[in-house]
């Protein structure tokens, strides 16, 4: 994926910005908004062409170029797929330069029979998500002369798998109840994986579990007593500011960070150093009213009422933005299944084994609430995030827990 680092910085600007505003449980994207965002700062006027261009994080008159930029990088990258929709009433006359800034295939028409336009919005929802998101998260009205809308999807398997095992933590939110999580389990000689950083906000351990392609997702503790958004900002940080990260291999014995402690521990044979992570599966879904927080996307201007409209470029036709929305959905699974058995023979020892050597061994435990973040590897650039409160459960009597 070939993406400009301005850009790259916008849309993880966007990220934090919107990771401040977190309080509980949540899963959303910054990188299916922002180039929408960047369409609009191109056709807007006035204060909202301002707000629009700060939201973007760009000069007004370079983001439809920056959203063209990023779409095209989004549509080449192994396992994300991406997509821009525009529907207009038969009735609005766009700007021709603003059409032409968008991709060919992209342009439909709202036909003003309200459950038509539902069943094609929603159509091509889940087509461009491969499903997961099921419906378009606005609502055509009779007022509705434009939707513009963007698709976000991205799918990756682990290098190496993790292993599925009931796990109940014994402190935290969800030690309580009783009620075993589903637990993955991986083990490696590669200390690096893991790291704790000193933040302005308090320290946070970070886990990256590579995938198949180029999409990796970071896990991120943080200290019990920060909250979610400054767990969050911390994790969009460290995508650029790699310098404050102290890696596994260079932890110092105890407990330097948020669920991470470093032993050394007696072997019968050398071994090399290893890294042991545990977390729980899970599974994340959200809908996003934006104007609930018009200031955090630059759109506070843009949907207030004002005689010719916020966005000449687009349209000579006055146009307000009334409704903004994002539907979001994000799993972190074992992805694969494995078989295993484990044969044992009891035997009458003759002595006891000499323990002459000493092995590192760092453990990464991630059992309380924590946040992700899928990022593209080469790039750094965040395509989705949020935060982990209700983990998956273990099915005990269920063969398949997919």
């Amino acid at each position: 994926m070939r993406v400009s680092r301005a850009t790259v910085r916008a849309v993880n600007a966007l990220t934090g910005r919107w990771a401040g505003r977190t309080t509980g449980g949540t899963v959303f994207s910054a990188a299916g908004l922002w180039p929408l965002l960047a369409f609009l700062a191109d056709g807007a006027t006035g204060a909202a062409r301002e707000e629009l261009a700060d939201a973007v994080g760009l000069p007004a008159d370079r983001a439809a170029a920056a959203a063209r930029e990023l779409l095209a990088g989004l549509g080449s990258a192994a396992g994300v797929d991406s997509a821009l929709g525009l529907w207009t009433k038969r009735t609005l006359e766009l700007r021709e330069r603003w059409e032409a800034g968008l991709p060919a295939e992209a342009h439909g028409v709202l036909t003003g029979y309200a459950e038509a336009d539902r069943k094609a919005l929603d159509s091509w929802a889940s087509g461009r998500t491969g499903g997961l998101v099921e419906r378009m998260p606005v609502q055509v009205t009779d007022d509705t002369e434009l939707v513009l809308a963007s698709a976000l999807s991205l799918r990756t398997r682990w290098l190496r798998p993790f292993e599925e095992a009931p796990w109940l933590p014994q402190t935290g939110p969800w030690a309580d109840g009783g009620t075993y999580l589903l637990g993955l389990e991986r083990s490696g000689t590669l200390l690096d994986r893991v790291g704790v950083a000193d933040t302005p906000d308090g320290h946070v351990t970070e886990l990256r579990v590579y995938g198949t392609d180029a999409v990796d997702v970071h896990l991120v503790l943080g200290e019990e007593a920060m909250t979610p958004a400054q767990v969050l900002r911390a994790g969009v940080s460290l995508l650029t500011d790699r310098t404050r990260l102290t890696p596994g291999d260079r932890l110092p014995l105890g407990e330097p960070g948020p669920g991470v402690r470093v032993r050394r521990i007696r072997a019968e044979h050398p071994a090399p150093p290893t890294l042991y992570v545990r977390t729980p599966a899970f599974e994340g879904r959200a809908d996003h009213d934006l104007m609930r927080r018009p200031e955090v996307f630059g759109l506070a201007t843009a949907g207030l009422p004002m005689a010719g409209g916020h966005f000449p470029g687009v349209s000579a036709f006055p146009l307000v933005i009334d409704s903004a929305q994002q539907s979001a959905v994000a799993k972190f699974h074992a992805r694969g299944f494995e078989a295993a058995a484990v044969t044992a023979m009891a035997a009458a020892g003759a002595g006891f084994p000499q323990l002459r050597w000493l092995v590192t061994v760092v453990d990464a435990d991630f059992s309380r609430p924590f946040a992700f973040l899928a990022v593209h590897r080469h790039t750094r650039l965040a395509l989705a995030a949020g935060w982990v409160v209700e983990p998956m459960r273990y099915a005990e009597d269920e063969d398949d827990v997919w």
